[in-house]
């Protein structure tokens, strides 16, 4: 039975050299012409066999006879978890490379990949790249030599460098070796140093796939008579909508119908009218009327109304209800929402699925998630949290926005938008936990309010029935119905509006300055010769403020310490 390429997916974090290995395997340099030399949209490589044996001198050296037909190369964006391409039973990826910069080690996004690749089982190699820029670095022969060979100090560099990053990929769950060192790999990462740059151990990285491929992957690798693949984009080019994808099964060829699953309900089924595939070791593609699985393709379609970026497509045989049912666990396997929770969009369901993966990992309920731009339906769900908790009421967009043409009404729903999860993660976090913090605060606070004014007595409005006149608030908030006190501690009385710029207020922040209405008195007997006022407040509830004082600033817990001295001055157990 025939068997087809691995596909290999190439990931790491931005800037750490991915798209330059792969240059090195095709021999092009594309990462010149990238905008700010990060890949901008996942691209594939088909690398055949005979580019195989000629990039990697050592197949042949070490006499292995190779059965695959090549590889399939996937470069990703660092900046989005697309390692997390999808098909049903795991990741569309049947190895996967991360790039790791010796000097820099596993930042946030490596940490993310790793993460990914774990929950997907996904065998990998890791290619600790920029070997070269350690101090005194000389090329000699193989890796192994170079290594070997080096000076004491620059091999003692080396060997930190390794050390640490093997220590954090053991924090991760994986155990790791250089390459030559490993003697089982399915119980240990293979660690490939190398350059791109240089090109040093580049030939050895492809050794050790052709080597994973060849043990491991002969089983999966075996073709069916089934075309399915992957959608990867859909692409607008010269005014005509090309749907970008991966065939990973069988073959496929011109007037095929294919059925293309949606995120809900019937899948879209179309006839082929053209396909192009990717050509051997470049980004063009060529006309063909028939394609073999493991491929790149641009399909044209006669009806393509709908397609989503990460469903799956499957050639139709007779077998449309077949098709349908298995569209549905697919989708549904991708998709397990809680019964409360944030709502989540995304472009891709590669990218859907990777985002509620890190999200449960985080002990994140997802009640809603979908595909395309966050829309009028997604704020109506989020809003519909402010009743049933407050710190749900959030939209989080990976990849996509908000679509500002239809005019939605966001108030009071919290936005998160971005291309890099786990920053999006980290600033939800941070809200929720400021959230929280500000709920518990207002639970404390109940009717009790911190409260510093300083009488600007030069804005007199009216003396008396009720007096009306200026106040800064010098510390903590002031609302409407609160009672004061003087500097005394004489109770004043109980503010009965405020204003600001004549406009009607029910409360004011520390720094505002207002019109504060109280009734009952009269300012020139009462509160001529007074410089400030503050909030009354008893007994128990500065005990409450004194227990959780961490949700106090600074600038109320001094207002505080003088509300307690004007207490005490009056009654020295008060408060005690």
């Amino acid at each position: 039975m025939a068997i087809r390429q691995p596909i290999v997916t190439v990931a790491g974090h931005v800037d750490h050299g991915k798209t330059s290995i792969l240059d090195c395997f095709r021999g092009s340099c594309v990462q010149e012409g990238e905008a700010g030399g990060i890949t901008q949209k996942i691209s594939f490589t088909k690398f055949p066999i005979s580019q195989v044996m000629k990039s990697c001198p050592l197949v042949k050296k070490g006499g292995v006879k190779l059965e695959i037909p090549g590889f399939l190369f996937i470069d990703t964006p660092g900046h989005a978890a697309f390692t997390n391409l999808r098909k049903r039973g795991g990741s569309l990826a049947d190895l996967a490379v991360l790039v790791v910069s010796i000097k820099e080690g596993v930042k946030p996004q490596t940490a993310e990949v790793l993460q990914i690749l774990k929950f997907n089982k996904t065998p990998f190699v890791v290619a600790l790249n920029k070997v070269d820029t350690i101090s005194g670095w000389q090329k000699k022969g193989s890796i192994k030599e170079s290594i070997e060979s080096q000076a004491m100090n620059v091999k003692q560099e080396f060997e930190e460098a390794l050390l640490t990053f093997q220590g954090v990929l053991s924090e991760h769950g994986f155990d790791s070796d250089l390459f030559y060192e490993v003697n089982d790999f399915t119980k240990k990462i293979a660690i490939v140093p190398c350059s791109a740059s240089s090109k040093e151990g580049i030939s050895e990285l492809l050794f050790v796939l052709c080597g994973l491929s060849q043990k491991f992957l002969k089983e999966r690798l075996k073709l069916s008579d089934d075309a399915k693949g992957v959608v990867l984009e859909v692409k607008k080019e010269k005014g005509i909508d090309n749907i970008e994808c991966i065939l990973y099964d069988g073959s496929l060829k011109e007037g095929d119908e294919i059925a293309i699953s949606s995120f809900e309900g019937e899948p879209i089924v179309s006839k082929v009218r053209a396909l192009e595939e990717i050509e051997p070791l470049s980004f063009k593609y060529k006309s063909v009327r028939k394609a073999q699985a493991a491929t790149g393709l641009k399909l044209h379609l006669k009806n393509k109304e709908g397609v989503l970026s990460g469903m799956p497509f499957r050639k139709v045989e007779n077998n449309l209800e077949d098709i349908k049912k298995e569209f549905k666990k697919e989708v549904s396997g991708a998709i397990e929402l809680d019964n409360e929770g944030i709502i989540v969009k995304a472009d891709s369901l590669g990218s859907l699925e990777a985002l509620l993966t890190l999200l449960k990992q985080e002990n994140i309920k997802v009640v809603k998630a979908g595909i395309g731009p966050i829309g009028k339906s997604d704020v109506v769900s989020a809003k519909t949290n402010l009743d049933i908790n407050v710190l749900n009421a959030v939209i989080v967009g990976f990849n996509v926005y908000a679509d500002t043409s239809e005019g939605l009404n966001v108030s009071g729903v919290k936005i998160f938008e971005g291309d890099v999860v786990y920053k999006i993660i980290e600033d939800l976090q941070e809200w929720r936990n400021k959230k929280q913090e500000e709920i518990e605060r207002e639970k404390m606070l109940g009717l009790a309010t911190i409260c510093k004014l300083e009488i600007l007595s030069q804005y007199l409005f009216r003396n008396s029935n009720p007096a009306i006149f200026g106040v800064r608030v010098a510390g903590g908030k002031v609302k409407v119905g609160i009672n004061l006190i003087d500097e005394d501690g004489e109770k004043v009385a109980r503010v009965k509006a405020l204003q600001i710029d004549k406009e009607s207020v029910n409360s004011a922040e520390e720094g505002s300055e207002l019109a504060v209405s109280l009734p009952g008195i009269n300012f020139e007997r009462r509160l001529r010769d007074k410089k400030f006022l503050y909030g009354d407040i008893s007994a128990k509830q500065f005990k409450d403020f004194k227990k959780n004082k961490e949700l106090l600033s600074f600038v109320e817990l001094k207002v505080l310490q003088e509300i307690t001295e004007i207490k005490r001055k009056k009654d020295e157990g008060w408060g005690a």
